[in-house]
């Protein structure tokens, strides 16, 4: 038996040491916070105010504990605010009553921004552009409310109100959200989802002709036009972003399939009912190949052999359409353990995904819809998350297209805190005040000081100490670099044996 264990042990920790090798030093790996229904967060309506707070802080601390190191959550569902809007009423999914603030008051989206940050955690704010009611028969906001001041911005489609993108105001309106968010709040990164033009009623078309006759004389195609109408908006906004606060990440997480091949020699061998060039009317491959965006995340939320959407093929053709800027994969683990395919009764296919966005090339990391699953832990998730996919910390990766200067070194020095554990303190050279953060690195005697690998990455921190709790008695030796708001990493500090 005794024998039996140590062998189980020996496998164990062989599995830990090859996925840290394999785990790379700078990644992006973020979850989805959805608000819509209650879907992730707050977990119902009318929570009183401490209890929406806690149940943020333990979604942090879950993804945290994962070594995950980004969130992006919807704060605007549909022409609401989850934080205090000058323009649009509160959610309902915070109080239950639209327009009613949390009680006891606070600005949700100020207290999300600053627990993420604590954890050195991005904050991905998660905007739906034309989403206007969820139930078109139901207005539940106030009069002063934009859905009952300008009619004539909105079209019933199906059972929901959704905003004209055909109209300039209505495009100039949606603008002025996202960057009154942007000036007031200190993000990291403003993030659209699938949500442009809404997804095909079968036999019924959008009922946008008064606005193309208004607007789109100059397109003999009607479908160029509404494709038009997406990329004025992309490109205005991503311009007026980086405008306001150049370090503001613009990232689109659109649809898994861009075109299938059968309407394009360019597009995946995929036969999805919809796709986003043809039916969301959301030419994502020009806005990244433009410029006008830092990152996509299609959700690939398939398996690997799906008749359809082979996970496998999207991967390798979104990873040939990269364009020199991020691409990230969103990955469906909502299905882990609920799922009636097989495929998804245990945490494989997720690891192997995972793994595959490692290998394929231009894909920088990945996201999961959405954070309850962390919580419902089915299949043993965040084990698997923290031992086998994410076994070490990772940095994010940069985007030297928007800034590209590292921060100066740190100086380090070391010192014994009352407990008798090491304490690394340390100052910079930093005149122009910029928010920093630093890496500490822990490296085994024996080992390079030059290359700074993933597995020696023992802290990332916005203090000017560590207190290194878990360290051994074996000798080692301490080196910290500094992280910029674009997490470009300055050059290792002098090193402390």
């Amino acid at each position: 038996m005794r024998t039996g264990i140590l062998i189980l042990l020996c496998l164990v920790n062989g599995i830990v040491v090859l996925a840290q090798s394999s785990a790379p030093k700078r990644e992006f790996r973020a979850a989805w916070v959805a608000t819509v229904g209650n879907i992730d967060w707050p977990s119902k309506k009318g929570l009183p105010s401490d209890l929406q707070k806690q149940e943020f802080i333990d979604i942090l601390e879950r993804l945290k504990a994962n070594h995950l190191n980004a969130v992006i959550v919807q704060i605007r569902p549909a022409a609401d605010a989850l934080y205090d809007s000058p323009y649009e009423n509160w959610s309902r999914y915070l109080s239950g009553v639209q327009g009613q603030p949390p009680s006891p008051y606070y600005d949700p989206l100020s207290f999300m921004i600053e627990e993420s940050h604590k954890r050195n955690i991005e904050f991905h704010a998660w905007f739906n552009p034309f989403r206007a009611l969820v139930e078109a028969g139901k207005n539940p906001n106030t009069k002063d409310h934009v859905t009952f001041q300008h009619p004539e911005w909105f079209v019933k489609y199906g059972d929901k109100l959704y905003f004209d993108p055909g109209i300039p105001e209505v495009r100039a309106y949606f603008i002025k959200i996202v960057l009154d968010v942007v000036k007031r709040y200190d993000l990291d990164a403003v993030h659209f989802d699938d949500y442009f033009y809404p997804y095909r009623i079968a036999k019924v078309e959008f009922p946008d002709a008064k606005s193309y006759t208004r607007y789109g004389q100059q397109f003999t195609v009607k479908d160029d036009w509404r494709r038009d109408n997406v990329n004025k908006l992309i490109e205005a906004l991503g311009k007026k972003i980086k405008e306001e606060k150049s370090w503001v990440k613009f990232g689109i997480s659109p649809f898994g399939v861009w075109r299938n091949s059968d309407k394009d020699p360019d597009g995946s061998a995929t036969r999805a009912g919809q796709t986003n060039y043809d039916d969301l009317f959301a030419d994502v491959l020009l806005w990244q190949r433009k410029g006008w965006i830092d990152y996509l995340l299609p959700q690939l939320y398939w398996e690997k052999g799906h008749k359809a959407a082979d996970y496998d093929e999207l991967i390798r053709w979104w990873s040939r359409h990269a364009y020199g800027r991020h691409l990230y994969i969103g990955h469906g683990i909502y299905q882990v353990g609920t799922s009636k395919k097989a495929c998804w009764n245990s945490m494989t296919e997720i690891e192997n995904q995972v793994n595959n966005t490692r290998t394929v090339g231009h894909i920088q990391g990945s996201a999961f819809y959405s954070a309850v699953a962390f919580k419902k832990d089915l299949c043993g998730l965040n084990y698997h998350m923290r031992y086998s996919n994410y076994p070490t910390l990772a940095l994010l990766p940069t985007m030297p297209w928007i800034d590209s200067i590292a921060p100066s070194s740190p100086k380090v020095s070391i010192d014994k805190d009352p407990g008798g554990f090491s304490k690394i303190k340390w100052t910079v050279d930093n005149p122009s005040k910029e928010k920093l953060r630093f890496a500490v690195y822990r490296i085994p005697k024996g080992q390079s000081k030059s290359d700074l690998k993933a597995s020696f990455l023992l802290a990332i921190t916005d203090d000017y100490f560590y207190v290194d709790r878990s360290e051994s008695k074996q000798a080692c030796s301490y080196v910290v670099t500094a992280l910029d708001r674009l997490n470009n990493e300055s050059l290792s500090s002098n090193v402390i044996e």
